[in-house]
C-alpha cells in the first residue's frame, strides 16, 4: 500500500497530507482540552466552529509557510521551522476563535494545545521520512539482491551529520555509529546513532559487521587525519572521505559524494600558509602566461592564478584536450568568484620559437610560468632526442620571446632529478638550469628564476593513481624497489610555492635558483602498504598469507634509489619559511651558447651518440646508469636500409632554434 502512495502524482499526496494534517489538529485540539479537565473533552457546537474555523485557518497558513511543498523524504530542518510556525498561529487562532464563539477554554489550553500540533503534525512527517527512507532502500536492496554495507561515521561534527543524512536516502551503506574525539559530546546521540571513542571502534567492527570507515572531519588539520590514518590502518577497513570545501564550492560535488582517502591526508603535512604580498604581486591586474597549462602543476597555477585575480592568463599547451579542460575548470571557477579575468587558450608547443614570440608579444605577458617540459623518466629515456629538444630548447624558446617582449618575470618549474642526474630527463632540466641561468647574465630587464622540487602525489603518472588502480584490479602493486625514497609535495603546496619563490626571485638577482622544503622523504614501499590497507584489503605476506601482494620489479632505466634536493651545501633561508634559496655553479652566456648550438645540431641529426657524449662532457654531474636506451635510435642500428641521420632538406626544415 505504501508503496503504491509513493508512486502517487504530486497533487494526490499533498491533498492526503491535508487531510491528514486536518485529523491531527482536530485530535491536538481534543486532546488538549481532555489532558487539561483530565477527562475525556465533550466539545459543544461553539467548540465544533471554533475548531473547525481554526483547523481551515491553520491548513492554509501550512500551505504559505510550504510546508506542502516539501518533500517528506528530504524534509529538512526548515520544514520543522514551518511546523513550529505553523503551531503559534494555530494556538493564536484557537484562542480568538474560541473567544469570539465564546466557548469554554481553560488558559492553558492553548499551550498544551502547541506542543499537541508540534508532536502530531511534526512528529508524523519525521516518522513517515524514516519510514519512507526504510521502505525505499529495503525496495533498493531487494531489486539489487544486496545487503547494505555497514560503516560508521568518523567525526559527529556538522559534516557528519550532513552526511548521515545523505546516507539515509541511498541503498548502499548503513551507518550504525558515530566515532568522535570530543568527549563533550560521547555516549550521546545523533539522529538516532550513538556517538562513540575511537576506542570503541574494534568492538562496533565485531557488533554491527563494519567494513568502511567515512571520515567526515573536515575541519581536521592533514596532520591530524594523518594520526587518524595511522590508527585506522591496522583495521583493514576500507577508509573514504568527504569532499573537501573546494570541491563543494568550486566543483559542485556533494557532501554524499565519497572518495578514497586525499594524498594530502597520507603525506600528513600541513601547508604553510602563503605569505600575501607574494602571491599577489606577480599576478594581480597582470597578464600571465603559463606554458604546459594542461598538466598537473600548470593547471593548479593556473587555478591559483585566477584566484589571484590576474587580468589575463594565457594558457599553452600542445594537447587540445587537456586545454580544453583546464580552459572549461576555469571558466567555471570565473562564474563562481565573478571574477573578471580574461582566459587565453593557446594551442601550441614550446619548440616552436616564432610561435612563442608571437604568443608572448601580442598579449603583452608581463609574468611568465615555463611548467611545459616531458617528465616521465622511462619515457624520456626512451625518447632521447625529443626530450631533450622539449625541455632544453623548449626552455631556450620561452627565455628568448620572454626577453624580446620584456616580460618582467619568467619562472622554470625544475625537478630534483636535475641533481647529480643519472637520467636523461634529469639531465635536461639541469641544462635548462644553466641555460636561464646564463640568460640572466645577459642585459635585460626580465628577472629569471628557477624552482626546484621533488616528486608531486597525484600528479599524472606519479605513484598514488597508479597504486589506486592497481588495488582495485586485486594487485599486485608494483614498487621498483624496497628501499626506494622519494621526497612528496601535493600539486597545490607545490604551485603555491613556485609563485611565491618567483615573487622572491624579483627581489634578488636574476637567475636565483630556489628549493622548496619537501619535508621528509618517504618510503615508497611503506607508502604501497599503507594505502593498501586503508583501501580495505591486506598486504600478502605481511598482515596475512592472502590480500594485495606487493612485487618489487628492480630500478627503471635512468633511476635512483633516492632523490636529492642540492648540488651544493651553498643555501640560504628566504622570509619564506617552505623556501631556500641556494648557489651553485653556473655558466657564462658564451659557454651556453655552445652548448644550445651542440644540442641543436645532435637533435637535428636525431644523434644519440653526440647527445650523450655531450651530455656527459657539459658541467651537469650526469652519470647515466646504462647505455643510451632511445626505441628509434636502437631501431635505426637494426635497420641498415634506414639512415641514422635526417636528409638535408628534411633537417633544414626541422630547425626551430637560432642561438642568439
Amino acid at each position: 500500500m505504501i508503496n503504491t502512495l509513493l508512486t502517487l502524482d504530486r497533487r494526490p499526496k499533498q491533498v492526503i497530507l491535508v487531510l491528514i494534517d486536518a485529523l491531527l489538529l482536530l485530535l491536538a485540539t481534543v486532546a488538549a482540552y481532555s489532558l487539561r479537565l483530565e477527562s475525556l473533552f465533550d466539545p459543544t457546537r461553539a467548540h465544533f466552529i471554533a475548531f473547525a474555523v481554526t483547523i481551515f485557518a491553520s491548513i492554509s497558513c501550512f500551505a504559505l509557510l510550504g510546508l506542502y511543498k516539501a518533500m517528506v523524504r528530504f524534509l529538512s530542518q526548515r520544514a520543522l521551522s514551518s511546523v513550529i510556525s505553523g503551531a503559534i498561529f494555530s494556538s493564536l487562532m484557537l484562542l480568538m476563535m474560541t473567544s469570539v464563539t465564546d466557548a469554554f477554554i481553560p488558559r492553558s489550553v492553548p499551550i498544551i494545545y502547541f506542543m499537541m500540533v508540534i508532536m502530531l503534525v511534526g512528529g508524523f512527517r519525521i516518522g513517515l521520512r524514516s519510514l519512507i527512507a526504510i521502505i525505499m532502500r529495503y525496495n533498493a536492496g531487494k531489486a539489487n539482491n544486496y545487503e547494505r554495507e555497514r560503516v560508521v561515521i568518523y567525526g559527529a561534527g556538522s559534516a557528519g551529520h550532513q552526511l548521515l543524512t545523505a546516507l539515509q536516502h541511498q541503498p548502499l551503506f548503513e551507518p550504525v555509529a558515530f566515532i568522535d574525539d570530543n568527549r563533550a559530546i560521547q555516549k550521546t546521540t545523533i539522529s538516532g546513532l550513538s556517538v562513540h571513542p575511537a576506542r570503541n571502534l574494534s568492538t562496533l567492527v565485531e557488533q554491527h559487521g563494519v567494513s568502511r570507515i567515512l571520515l567526515a572531519i573536515s575541519s581536521a588539520s592533514h596532520a591530524r587525519r594523518a594520526e587518524i590514518l595511522l590508527f585506522l590502518e591496522p583495521f583493514g577497513l576500507k577508509v573514504q572521505t568527504i569532499p573537501s570545501f573546494e570541491d563543494l564550492v568550486y566543483r559542485n560535488h556533494g557532501i554524499g559524494e565519497l572518495r578514497d582517502i586525499e594524498v594530502e591526508d597520507l603525506l600528513g603535512r600541513d601547508p604553510v600558509p602563503g605569505l600575501s604580498e607574494l602571491v599577489s604581486m606577480p599576478i594581480t591586474d597582470r597578464c600571465v602566461m603559463v606554458t604546459g597549462a594542461g598538466g598537473s602543476i600548470g593547471s593548479e597555477l593556473c587555478r591559483q592564478i585566477v584566484k589571484q585575480g590576474a587580468k589575463k592568463l594565457v594558457l599553452l599547451d600542445i594537447c587540445e584536450y587537456a586545454l580544453y579542460k583546464i580552459s572549461h575548470e576555469l571558466t567555471g571557477m570565473k562564474a563562481k568568484l565573478d571574477s573578471r579575468i580574461e582566459v587565453i587558450p593557446v594551442l601550441g608547443s614550446v619548440q616552436s620559437a616564432a610561435r612563442l614570440k608571437s604568443i608572448v608579444s601580442s598579449f603583452g605577458v608581463q609574468t611568465l610560468y615555463h611548467a611545459a617540459a616531458y617528465k616521465h623518466v622511462p619515457i624520456v629515456e626512451q625518447n632521447m632526442i625529443e626530450g631533450v629538444r622539449n625541455n632544453v630548447l623548449g626552455t631556450y624558446n620561452a627565455a628568448e620571446a620572454a626577453l624580446a617582449a620584456g616580460v618582467d618575470s619568467f619562472v622554470l618549474v625544475s625537478t630534483d632529478k636535475a641533481v647529480r642526474p643519472v637520467n636523461v630527463m634529469g639531465a635536461s632540466k639541469r641544462l635548462a638550469e644553466l641555460v636561464l641561468q646564463g640568460m640572466a647574465k645577459r642585459d635585460s630587464q626580465t628577472k629569471f628564476s628557477i624552482v626546484r622540487f621533488g616528486n608531486v602525489l597525484g600528479s599524472s603518472g606519479s605513484v598514488v593513481p597508479l597504486f589506486r588502480e592497481q588495488i582495485r584490479n586485486g594487485g599486485p602493486v608494483t614498487v621498483t624497489h624496497r628501499d626506494v625514497i622519494r621526497y612528496f609535495m601535493t600539486i597545490p603546496e607545490a604551485a603555491g610555492l613556485v609563485i611565491q619563490a618567483g615573487a622572491l626571485g624579483s627581489e634578488l638577482e636574476s637567475g636565483s635558483l630556489f628549493l622548496l622544503d619537501m619535508g621528509k622523504p618517504v618510503n615508497i614501499a611503506q607508502f604501497a602498504m599503507k594505502m593498501i590497507r586503508l583501501m580495505g584489503h591486506k598486504v600478502r605476506g605481511v598482515d596475512s598469507a592472502e590480500g594485495i601482494e606487493i612485487v618489487y620489479t628492480g630500478l627503471r632505466p635512468g633511476e635512483k634509489l633516492y632523490e636529492e634536493l642540492l648540488i651544493t651545501e651553498d643555501s640560504q633561508q628566504t622570509r619564506h619559511p617552505r623556501i631556500l634559496t641556494v648557489r651553485e655553479p653556473s655558466l657564462e652566456w658564451a659557454e651556453v651558447q655552445d652548448l644550445l648550438r651542440r644540442v641543436t645540431r645532435a637533435c637535428d641529426k636525431f644523434d644519440c651518440e653526440a647527445m650523450t657524449s655531450l651530455l656527459r662532457l657539459a658541467p651537469l654531474g650526469y652519470e647515466p646508469a646504462g647505455d643510451c636506451a632511445d626505441l628509434v635510435w636502437h631501431q635505426s642500428l637494426n635497420t641498415p636500409t634506414r639512415p641514422l641521420s635526417l636528409p638535408a632538406d628534411t633537417q633544414s626544415g626541422a630547425k626551430v632554434v637560432k642561438i642568439a
